[in-house]
């Protein structure tokens, strides 16, 4: 048969999906050709995510046809998606925290012995084989995955889905974790499984990666498709105008930094693993100003993220060396003594760590100011509600009724609500470990304007971000982290993306 002749690999054709009668997808085509990256991009509650998992067997119930090398298909069930050969790497991990890298790689399709046991040796064997073929990763297979930082997590799920010798292969927003070595690890399997004839979808909110791996481009906006085209064809610029429907005249808005009294120290703070007893954190001492964002750079396991977590109070027992807010050492150290003090905390794993999944919209806004919300010593809902609405208007947030569980909204919209939770507490230190994860360029443009808007208001900032370009133009200072201590300091202005990669390798 002449290949030309082929049908292509994937069609989803007019396809409609509504939620409680809402209609989140509205005669949406999408087409993958065999050997492509086609990038599905859009802002957060475009529809993205819907439409994967209606690829991905999770929802069954739509309008429209998929067609898979021609032939029409209704997956009833992820793992029947699976045996067509399509594997998806959701966006928030799925991932069993306490079952070892290799039980995770090959849960459900363990290797077995000849008497029908699990055959342990060989399943360690085969998992390290996955790790090293397609990401050139070496681990200890046998670690639990609960042990390993967010970045080597969402590589080790990576690794799971390429595993699956699929022959359609699904990434949603898969470096929103990954440190630039991680992410170019990725880029270059892609590369490889691309020219082995395998069709890639990929979601990202991060445009330089689009136009790197990218051959075509589709944009949805509000449920409905904009437009399709080749990556060449279609400039930033104009894919902008399709995501949002509008220019975005300045992404990162100007931040001239006036900054006033002291508002966080930290001096001597040295964290211990309690597994295995190595420092995490070893002789840190910083400072941050009122009006001031202080970035904090680093490669995955240099510390940056358990930097903010033990100033937090994350960790139960109080780390050693002193902490300092608002010019007042910090004699209890716990979440519950960081809040009353003024201490606000955005962690990097949104579903772990930073949202109830069970509870509503409404009182996830709400949950860390319940106090604030009671009257006559009983929760009030309408007080609730007064406090938390000016915050829904102040992030955008979008998605449906403050009553719906939070699992409902966007990963970006989940975002915005623990950013906005944390704003509820009227912080005078905001603590922002990768703010913008899997958030669209629109709604970055507005948390970057936010930052601006809380910095003229006198908030000292302390952030964590992977996207270099982002924490380059944020920063007033930039410290750089390697294993656990802070080995430089760069003004605004003073450094590149390339001197702090330097640094951040253990460079002087």
């Amino acid at each position: 048969m002449n290949p030309q002749a082929q049908p292509p690999l994937l069609q989803m054709l007019q396809i409609h999906k509504a939620f409680s009668g809402v209609a989140v997808l509205r005669a949406v085509d999408f087409t993958v050709q065999r050997g492509e990256v086609h990038a599905l991009v859009g802002e957060n509650g475009a529809g993205k995510s819907t439409l994967i998992k209606i690829l991905g067997g999770v929802h069954q119930e739509y309008r429209g046809h998929v067609l898979l090398d021609g032939r029409a298909v209704r997956f009833r069930s992820p793992r029947e998606a699976e045996a067509h050969g399509i594997a998806v790497i959701h966006q928030e991990l799925a991932l069993i925290p306490h079952l070892s890298v290799a039980e995770n790689l090959f849960l459900a399709r363990e290797p077995t012995g000849r008497t029908g046991l699990l055959d342990r040796r060989a399943m360690h064997r085969a998992a390290a084989a996955v790790l090293q073929q397609h990401l050139g990763l070496q681990l200890d297979v046998s670690r639990p995955v609960a042990d390993l930082p967010l970045g080597t997590r969402q590589l080790i799920e990576i690794a799971k889905a390429l595993g699956h010798h699929a022959t359609l292969l699904v990434m949603d927003e898969p470096t929103s974790a990954l440190s630039e070595t991680e992410a170019a690890r990725l880029f270059a399997a892609i590369r490889q499984l691309r020219a082995g004839g395998v069709g890639i979808v990929y979601i990202s909110h991060k445009l330089e990666e689009i136009y790197a791996l990218a051959d075509r481009i589709t944009v949805l906006r509000d449920g409905q498709l904009v437009g399709t085209a080749a990556a060449g064809d279609l400039p930033p610029k104009h894919l902008v105008q399709w995501m949002v429907g509008r220019e975005i005249e300045q992404l990162f808005p100007k931040h001239a930094a006036i900054p006033g009294p002291e508002r966080l120290r930290v001096a001597g703070l040295c964290l211990a693993d309690p597994r295995t007893g190595r420092w995490l954190l070893e002789d840190v001492s910083l400072h941050v100003r009122a009006g001031e964002i202080v970035g904090l750079a680093g490669l995955t396991g240099s510390g940056a993220s358990e930097l903010l977590g033990a100033i937090y109070g994350r960790y139960g027992a109080p780390p050693r060396g002193a902490i300092f807010v608002n010019g007042q050492r910090q004699t209890r150290v716990s979440p519950r003594a960081a809040l009353h003090s003024g201490l606000a905390l955005l962690t990097n794993d949104r579903q772990a760590s930073g949202l109830v999944l069970p509870m509503s919209v409404l009182h996830n806004l709400s949950l860390s100011t319940l106090d604030r919300c009671r009257r006559g010593g009983l929760l009030s809902r309408r007080r609730e509600r007064e406090r938390c609405g000016p915050y829904v208007q102040k992030m955008n947030l979008r998605g449906p009724a403050l009553t719906a569980p939070v699992t409902a909204l966007s990963g970006g919209n989940q975002q915005k609500v623990v950013l906005a939770r944390g704003l509820l507490s009227e912080p005078s230190i905001l603590l922002l470990d990768e703010p913008t994860r899997g958030i669209d360029v629109a709604a970055k443009a507005d948390i970057y304007a936010l930052l601006n808007e809380l910095t003229a208001a006198g908030l000292a900032i302390l952030l964590i971000t992977s996207e270099l370009p982002e924490l380059l133009a944020l920063s007033d200072r930039i410290l750089v982290l390697h294993r656990g201590r802070i080995i430089a300091e760069f003004q605004r202005g003073a450094a590149t993306q390339e001197i702090i990669l330097h640094a951040a390798m253990g460079g002087a």
